[in-house]
């Protein structure tokens, strides 16, 4: 079986050495929506990876739960936590059942199965049953132009997101901000340079 077809290995290998692969600092477009953030209340923070943004979510004083298929992520993710001096709640497997209630899920640019963005279908109905009315739903994602910068984020275009995707499977929460823009990012050896994105911020009605 290769790691394509097992995703904990898949992220596992991707995540094995001691540096932390796409860096400690948050995302930026998570950055730059903080005035959305809740000011006290639960946080999911779905494929977080070593815990950049779940950290930096706990430091704004939010309660975190940082979920992720690689053990060895999540435990640098603790190890992070501790070295900021938040607390950080870990768990993994994600899937659709695995998500619980949470005012806000955070997504900061790889919230994307291993075979293609189609099966990301269930994840997406997993987070929507997450969020709690007035919950706040942040994804940033990369788009099919993406193949061509080879910066970072997933290598074939069925792991890449369009508007129109997006939209479609958020149809049933309120789309606040849906953008596609090109720009660098630096986010460790994993992101770094010009990079195809695509933004989403939506609210859950109620």
């Amino acid at each position: 079986m290769s790691t394509i077809d097992n995703p904990r290995d898949h992220w596992n290998a991707r995540f094995a050495a001691d540096d932390y692969y796409f860096g400690t600092e948050p995302n930026r477009f998570l950055c730059e929506h903080a005035a959305l953030l809740p000011k006290s209340g639960r946080v999911l923070a779905v494929a977080d990876g070593e815990g950049r943004n779940g950290v930096w979510l706990a430091e704004q004083g939010l309660d975190v739960l940082s979920i992720d298929f690689s053990p060895l992520a999540l435990a640098k993710a603790r190890k992070l936590a501790r070295e900021r001096g938040v607390k950080l709640e870990t768990a993994e497997p994600i899937s659709p059942n695995g998500v619980g209630p949470s005012r806000v899920h955070c997504g900061g640019g790889d919230l994307h199965p291993v075979r293609g963005a189609g099966a990301a279908r269930p994840i997406f109905a997993g987070v929507k049953r997450a969020l709690k009315p007035g919950g706040m739903l942040l994804l940033q994602g990369y788009r099919p132009k993406q193949l061509e910068y080879k910066t970072g984020g997933p290598p074939i275009a069925e792991n890449l997101y369009t508007e129109e995707l997006l939209r479609a499977a958020f149809a049933d929460l309120e789309i606040v901000e849906l953008a596609s823009h090109d720009d660098p990012i630096h986010e460790g050896r994993g992101h770094d340079g010009m990079s195809a994105l695509i933004d989403l911020v939506a609210r859950k009605s109620g």
